[in-house]
């Protein structure tokens, strides 16, 4: 069975320019995750658990565009929509499994955070390296199995309505909307999937972060509390875009869903927030910043020996 993706095509004028900018976009958001991973594997100062984490989250970012945005540039680019069963199946499923990496790894980054703040005396102890590589492992591997499952139940329903996906990658509301009969139990599914691991870990999030604010609002001194935010800022506003977005379209109900809001929020979380994460952690973060900058020098010189040596 073949399905077709209707993505960008209500806007044939534009499909050039919608592949310079998704082209642009995709490059933007490799790269400066790359630096990420980059710099908190090489700056001695970034060898703490926090950047371990962030250096997860900047790959994980990398794998979850690459699931889409490919596929994107390739219909705008030949015009062919098709998509086979096997495919968009494939590709749903490594959404999934990679938006619950998301979900566990976020909850793991707040996690850290708490402790750093709340815990600081204990923080070296708590945060070891057995237990971070470990809890990233878990946030990795945690959602396979959960969402290899729901991919196989969504994709046994019998498809009749149409084979026309509006849509521009394979997302779970536009595909429950081509299924055929009653589509309650595997709405009803997706509910307690969604809620297991987006609703569950974001529950998790606000109560680290309830309690890291008591204890911020308890410190003594402004400067201190103004630090204090600063390490946890950037991970807060990241945590706020995704799961809002994330909430939103597959917990609202299915009256509430269009196909021009499913592919604004999708368009949302799917690649406008892997775009402002490197911007978010870089900009917000005084020791990011400054790795960046070192490393950045250090090309620079390093570009002038070589010209010199070459002349």
């Amino acid at each position: 069975m073949q399905f077709v993706l209707i993505g960008f095509s209500d806007f044939p004028n534009l499909q050039g320019f919608l592949h310079a900018v998704f082209s642009v976009v995709y490059i933007i958001i490799l790269v400066g995750n790359f630096l990420i991973i980059l710099i908190t594997s090489m700056d001695p100062a970034l060898q703490k658990p926090m950047y371990f984490f962030l250096a997860n989250f900047s790959s994980l970012e990398i794998c979850y565009v690459s699931v889409t945005v490919p596929r994107i540039l390739f219909n705008l680019e030949k015009q062919d929509r098709s998509i086979s069963l096997m495919s968009c199946a494939t590709q749903l499923c490594f959404f999934l499994i990679f938006g619950t990496t998301e979900c566990l790894l976020l909850t793991v980054m707040s996690y850290d955070r708490y402790v750093a703040i709340c815990n600081p005396l204990h923080y070296p102890l708590v945060m070891n390296t057995k237990r971070c590589t470990h809890m990233v492992a878990v946030s990795w591997l945690g959602g396979i199995p959960v969402q290899i499952g729901q991919t196989y139940q969504i994709f046994s329903m019998p498809f009749c309505n149409s084979n026309q996906i509006d849509h521009f990658f394979c997302d779970i509301p536009p595909i429950l909307k081509l299924a055929c009969g009653d589509t309650s139990v595997h709405e009803l599914s997706v509910y307690l999937v969604v809620s297991m691991v987006v609703a569950f870990p974001f529950i998790l999030v606000l109560t680290s972060y309830s309690k890291i604010i008591a204890t911020i609002l308890g410190l003594p001194t402004t400067k201190g509390r103004a630090k204090a935010f600063s390490t946890c800022s950037s991970h807060l506003l990241v945590v706020l875009l995704f799961y809002g977005s994330a909430t939103i379209t597959y917990l609202r109900p299915k009256s509430m869903h269009s196909p021009g809001t499913d592919k604004l929020f999708s368009l949302f979380y799917a690649i406008v927030i892997p775009l402002l994460n490197p911007l978010i952690y870089t900009l917000r973060n005084k020791e990011v910043t400054a790795a960046l900058r070192k490393l950045i020098f250090q090309i620079r010189d390093l570009y002038r020996h070589r010209s010199l040596l070459f002349f």
